[in-house]
């Protein structure tokens, strides 16, 4: 019984990581649908209004799961951390622009 009680308590913690703090949504980006907890103010910046929008011509509306951003992996955490360390310098910058600037490390949008 106490194995039954350890498991059950492991099984809810394991479902309250999955959900994110207020003011936050999880994305999931790349082939490999990998998780990521955003600011839900990031979703009015130029780049994810553009994903977004990309997001909706090669999946529409209708998604199974989370919302999925087509975006490489590396791309996206690049993008994350600017925006986390300077939001007000970077967030008028749309995709493209985040496109090219990283255009120099090698890493490319999808």
């Amino acid at each position: 019984m106490i194995c039954k009680i350890v498991r059950l308590k492991q099984l809810i913690q394991r479902w309250r990581r999955r959900i994110p703090p207020s003011g936050s949504l999880a994305v999931y980006v790349g082939n490999e649908r990998r998780r990521f907890v955003i600011p839900t103010r990031f979703i009015n910046l130029p780049v994810f209004v553009s994903l977004l929008n990309k997001a909706e011509e090669e999946f529409g509306f209708q998604t199974n799961g989370g919302l999925v951003l087509p975006c490489d992996f590396g791309f996206f955490k690049m993008l994350l951390s600017i925006l986390e360390r300077d939001e007000r310098r970077f967030g008028s910058l749309d995709l493209d622009d985040f496109t090219e600037m990283f255009s120099d490390l090698a890493v490319v949008s999808t």
